[in-house]
């Protein structure tokens, strides 16, 4: 006859298998889904584009976003952090991105939002390079699990451009 210690180590382990297969299957089930996230951000105006003392350019501007990601969310969703990035090159950098606003949406009721905000952060370049230059907004987002590994993707919109003098 076994003993109590080992019929519950038998008990325990089974236990921890099954819960651990559970997870493994509800992680390869939230793969089924083929979300269709739409967005859409505009740049409502330039409120400044000035040369810093030390020869970098700054910009800031007003933006609206909007945006229904509402089918990001399913049962095994956490929350989704999302962020608008600017996209541009330079004779220096292939690939310059800086972020211009981020938010948490921790559940699917708020993922459908609109909402005009100017930057959040700096959008400074290093040099004197955005003048006239054409850029992209690009939102991001990544999706956070309950159980499984973390997903990301994004919506480029093109056909933005700086103005070509300071204001």
């Amino acid at each position: 006859m076994h003993s109590f210690g080992y019929r519950a180590n038998a008990l325990l382990t089974f236990s921890v298998t099954i819960l651990a297969l559970m997870c493994a299957i509800a992680s390869l089930s939230d793969n089924l889904n083929s979300p269709s996230p739409t967005a859409q951000v505009q740049v409502l105006n330039i409120n400044w584009f000035q040369k810093k003392p030390d020869g970098d350019d700054e910009v800031s501007m007003s933006l609206n976003v909007s945006s229904n990601l509402e089918s990001l969310f399913t049962w095994n969703t956490k929350q989704v952090f999302v962020f608008v990035a600017a996209e541009y090159d330079t004779p220096k950098n292939s690939l310059n991105q800086v972020s211009l606003w981020d938010g948490i949406i921790p559940s699917k009721e708020q993922a459908k939002f609109s909402i005009h905000t100017t930057n959040k952060y700096r959008f400074i370049d290093e040099g004197s390079n955005l003048r006239g230059k054409e850029f992209n907004l690009t939102m991001h987002w990544h999706v956070m699990p309950k159980t499984g590994k973390m997903s990301a993707d994004k919506l480029v919109m093109t056909g933005y451009r700086l103005p070509v003098t300071y204001r």
